[in-house]
Parts: structure tokens; C-alpha cells; sequence
């Protein structure tokens, strides 16, 4: 590799690139991970400041901690799942739709097919030989329909997956802000004040390795968000203190 690549960057030998291309990631895991872990991190804490901030008992707020982490978090992973799996159904019958056109009318498929290679910048002779050679196979004709015509990936989306990953996250980060109440600590509120700020602003410093922002200010956002969701709770909380 390179040494002006960074680690996160792949690798231009013939090799790499069929490895590569032979299992293309798709949309990924990262959508579904940052959502399950800032909302688990968010929600459960909203509920410790809120109950802390209302001077129940800490036996109160472990309860309600767990079984928001698990409610909610199977809540979010049965709806990540829905939505993926209706995404994923959209596709196959945009597929289905595709497969029909080319069986009913080839000629104009055809014609969808050069208008959507000329948009790439393909003409003359090279973009006779392109429309050929891709209408030639089935399944490459509709992949490329599917991507030009609707925007689809390549790579179909993973319900179960989404779903997993969604619900993995979620209890993770979920379980941070109960963690000193677990534990028995005598300063369980405000140890667990800490440990989700910092758990805030790792979320964010993750977040940050797929994207252009740089570390400290993804975390920043992250913590800014998360802090202003805590002390909503927490405040609305203290007005029912007992």
C-alpha cells in the first residue's frame, strides 16, 4: 500500500480490486450502529436524570433502565427491521418490473439502457459495443436499469442484519448510564452523568472515522446533542421531585 494511503483506504493491485469488487460492502453497518447506540445512550439516560431528578429510589432507576434498554431496544430493532425489510421488498419488485419490461419490450429496455450509458459520458462505437455486451446478460441488463433508472445499489439490504446490529448498539451504549447503579456506587447519578457524556463523545469520535469531520468535533456534536436530550429530562424530572 501506498504510503500516502491512509488505513482506511484500499489498495489499487489487480488483486485487490477483483477481491474487492467480488464483495462489495453495500450501505454497511455504521447507519445502523450510530442510530442504536446514540438513541440507547440518550433514552436510557433521559430516564435515570429523569427519575434521579424526581429523588427516587436507585432500585426505581435500574428498573426502568433495563427495561427500557430491553424494550426500547428491541422496539428500534424490530422497526429497523420493518423498514429494512420493506426497502428490500421495494427492490425485488422494482427488479421483477425491470425483468418484465425486458421480456416484454427488449427494444425499449434497450433504449433506457444507451440513454442511461450516455449519461456516463459513453458514445459512438464504444456505447454500441456497451449496450451489447451488457444486454447480453440478464442480470447484469437490470442491475444496471435498477442503479441508473431508481438509484439502487448493487448489494440488497440485510433485515436481520440491521436489525441485530441495531439491537446490539442500543444495549451497549444503553447500559452506560446504568452501569455505577449496577454496580451499587454511592455516587451512582453523578458518576453515571460522566460516563455517558464521555460515552456521548465516543460515539461521536467513531462516527467521525467515516466522515471528513475531524474526531473532536463529531464527539462535540454528539455530546452536545446527548447533553441537551439529558437535561430536558433531567429538569422536567425535578419538577416532580419528591
Amino acid at each position: 500500500m501506498p504510503s500516502n494511503l491512509t488505513p482506511l483506504e484500499h489498495g489499487h493491485s489487480q488483486a485487490e480490486i477483483d477481491a474487492r469488487l467480488a464483495q462489495p460492502p453495500g450501505r454497511g453497518d455504521l447507519r445502523d450502529i450510530v442510530y442504536g447506540a446514540i438513541d440507547g445512550s440518550i433514552t436510557t439516560f433521559a430516564i435515570v436524570a429523569g427519575v434521579a431528578g424526581a429523588g427516587l429510589s436507585p432500585y426505581i432507576i435500574v428498573a426502568l433502565g433495563v427495561a427500557n434498554v430491553l424494550a426500547d431496544g428491541f422496539s428500534m430493532a424490530a422497526g429497523n427491521y420493518s423498514a429494512t425489510k420493506a426497502e428490500l421488498d421495494d427492490i425485488k419488485r422494482l427488479r421483477a418490473v425491470e425483468e418484465r419490461h425486458i421480456r416484454v419490450d427488449p427494444e425499449g429496455e434497450r433504449r433506457e439502457l444507451r440513454s442511461i450509458l450516455a449519461q456516463k459520458g459513453l458514445s459512438g462505437q464504444t456505447l454500441d459495443e456497451a449496450v451489447d455486451q451488457l444486454a447480453a446478460s440478464r442480470e447484469t441488463w437490470i442491475a444496471t436499469m435498477l442503479e441508473g433508472e431508481y438509484g439502487l445499489a448493487s448489494v440488497d439490504p440485510h433485515p436481520m442484519r440491521a436489525a441485530l446490529v441495531t439491537f446490539g448498539a442500543f444495549l451497549i451504549a444503553g447500559l452506560i448510564p446504568l452501569l455505577p447503579f449496577l454496580l451499587g456506587l454511592a455516587s451512582a447519578f453523578p458518576a453515571s452523568v460522566v460516563l455517558t457524556l464521555i460515552g456521548f463523545f465516543g460515539i461521536g469520535t467513531l462516527k467521525s472515522r467515516w466522515s471528513l469531520s475531524p474526531w473532536w468535533r463529531s464527539g462535540l456534536e454528539t455530546l452536545a446533542i446527548g447533553s441537551v436530550a439529558a437535561g430536558i429530562a433531567f429538569g422536567v424530572g425535578s419538577l416532580f421531585h419528591i
